[in-house]
């Protein structure tokens, strides 16, 4: 796999690949903790658990923009990195720890551990290819790299449901800090594979001096976003939603006075990276439900019955959620199965029989003194990054075979592409609740797993091809800068999945809310392809492809 690839990619491959394996870890069973009310979970209403959630993720994709700029301006990318992986960890063994004191510092932790971690650590992939040898590579190698990060995101949920079902939520966030400081050994006991990759560009005149960015930018974004929490009735259906989406405007105004200061050889690359992130952004508002809004669909809709044929295996390690009739602290619910919360937020609770039971016919429950084997929520999250790994090889050879004969797609015609693909994933979904009629009936796991599939298909055309498009298009210098506007984007499409995570309870009928996603990936992919052309034109004038 790595022939023919820079030696450094092997240690960029599985340095993120551990990195991965935690914070996807925590993302698979986030929520699952937020909402729990029986296994020592927080007891959140699901609105409140999302709102959490999207703020969270957003966070975690808004602070590489910071990380960015220091490695870009001072620190370099191999030691951002490891700053990164080392509060990273640091975040995730906290979260083991008791206490909303140590939680909230965790969480701290990882978002600005991850804000030095991500934008530089994907920058030095690029620059690795910035030879003659290897320039003709550099989509392939991200393709291969973005394999690293799936293989990590499909074993961790593995790990989450063995630790969390026979031992506690603090002993599988305690497996995704060990996992992030593999990841950091692995980096540091190679680095000299990378050392000529870790090159910054020196500042040229019209770049923003440090101290200008922090007093014009993160000052105004502070204002802005304290401005936004006070917000009467607010605006974004939350006080965060608000404070976050307004504290992004002063930095988004930044990256496009990067575009109108630009010299003229740099201006109309910025501006196509500038019009790629703004249209991302809905990728990833719709992608990031697989953490919320799916989550809750494989929990409570779901039919999650472990197949005869797996579950011996599966007995022997210990990988079965067991679920009886004994009554235990559940969410009380309306009339219409919405979870009822007190003023801060928090699920009302009750004794009663676990929420898989509402619509399950009586018929299949177990006798007393017996119990369903059932597969744990988070192993849904596995489909994804399990299809990412077993279909990029593949999709490497068919472009391959394009490129041998003169049709490959552009970079940024895979990003459209990925973005109808995507809205397939939707519609899979809308089709699914009218067939389980609005989930009055368990759904079969098929419906999940072909909604995977579709994103799965979406995410590879377009994710790996961002960072791909960002390392060709950006001025050198700027590289890990423009790295982390992607990651910006990113942000920006997470707070908005998290925010329309946050009315699931509101829709009476769930085909609905996929509709809203399955119409926001068409539009999306429709503007990319009206200025197709102009893109591909950019990309020519700069000699990339």
């Amino acid at each position: 796999m790595f022939k023919n690839h820079p030696k450094g990619l092997a240690v960029l491959f599985f340095t993120e690949m551990w990195e991965r394996f935690g914070f996807y870890l925590l993302l698979g069973i986030f929520v699952l903790y937020l909402t729990d009310t029986a296994q020592g979970g927080l007891g959140f209403s699901t609105a409140k658990a999302m709102d959490i959630y999207g703020t969270y993720i957003a966070l975690v994709y808004l602070s590489p923009f910071i990380g960015g700029l220091l490695a870009d301006r001072i620190l370099g990318y191999r030691l951002s990195i490891t700053i990164g992986g080392f509060l990273m960890g640091l975040g995730y063994l906290g979260l083991a720890l008791p206490g909303m004191t140590a939680f909230w510092v965790s969480l701290f932790l990882i978002i600005f551990g991850n804000g030095f971690f991500k934008p530089n650590i994907s920058t030095l992939v690029g620059n690795l290819y910035n030879t003659k040898e290897f320039s003709q590579q550099k989509d392939a190698g991200y393709n291969i790299f973005y394999m690293g990060i799936n293989i990590g995101a499909f074993i961790c949920n593995f790990a989450a449901a063995y630790l969390r079902n026979n031992y506690g939520w603090g002993y599988a966030f305690a497996a995704a800090g060990i996992g992030m400081f593999i990841g950091l050994a692995i980096f540091l006991s190679h680095t000299r594979h990378i050392r000529e990759a870790d090159m910054r560009k020196p500042v040229e005149a019209g770049d923003m001096p440090m101290k200008w960015i922090l007093l014009g930018v993160f000052l105004p974004a502070a204002v802005f976003g304290t401005l936004g929490w006070m917000i009467p009735d607010n605006i974004f259906g939350s006080d965060s939603n608000d404070a976050f989406l307004t504290a992004s405007l002063p930095i988004v105004v930044y990256f496009i006075s990067l575009w109108v200061k630009a010299s003229k050889k740099d201006r109309s690359p910025i501006a196509a990276l500038l019009s790629i992130f703004g249209v991302v952004i809905i990728f990833w508002a719709i992608f990031h439900q697989n953490g919320s809004a799916l989550t809750l669909w494989a929990r409570d809709y779901t039919d999650r019955t472990m197949p005869a044929v797996i579950e011996p295996i599966a007995d022997k390690v210990d990988m079965v959620q067991r679920l009886d009739t004994t009554p235990q602290i559940v969410p009380r619910l309306d009339e219409y199965g919405r979870a009822l919360i007190d003023a801060e937020g928090n699920a009302l609770t009750e004794t009663g029989l676990d929420l898989y039971f509402r619509n399950l016919p009586q018929e299949k429950w177990p006798a007393e003194g017996k119990s369903l084997n059932l597969i744990s929520t988070e192993l849904f999250l596995s489909i994804n990054p399990f299809f990412i790994v077993l279909l990029t090889p593949l999709l490497l050879i068919f472009f391959s075979l394009l490129r041998r004969r003169g049709k490959e797609p552009s970079t940024p015609g895979k990003i459209s592409i990925g973005l109808f693909i995507t809205s397939l994933s939707a519609l899979l979904m809308i089709i699914a609740t009218l067939v389980t009629h609005n989930g009055g009936i368990k759904a079969s796991p098929l419906w999940l797993i072909g909604t995977y599939l579709a994103i799965t298909i979406g995410e590879i055309f377009l994710s790996p091809m961002g960072l791909s498009i960002v390392s060709k298009l950006s001025p050198p210098r700027l590289t890990a800068l423009m790295m982390g506007g992607w990651f910006l984007a990113m942000s920006i499409g997470n707070k908005l999945s998290g925010a329309l995570a946050s009315l699931w309870e509101q829709y009476t009928h769930k085909g609905y809310f996929f509709a809203v996603n399955m119409a926001g990936c068409l539009m999306a992919a429709l503007v990319i392809l009206v200025i197709l052309g102009w893109l591909k034109r950019v990309m020519r004038e700069h000699g990339q492809s």
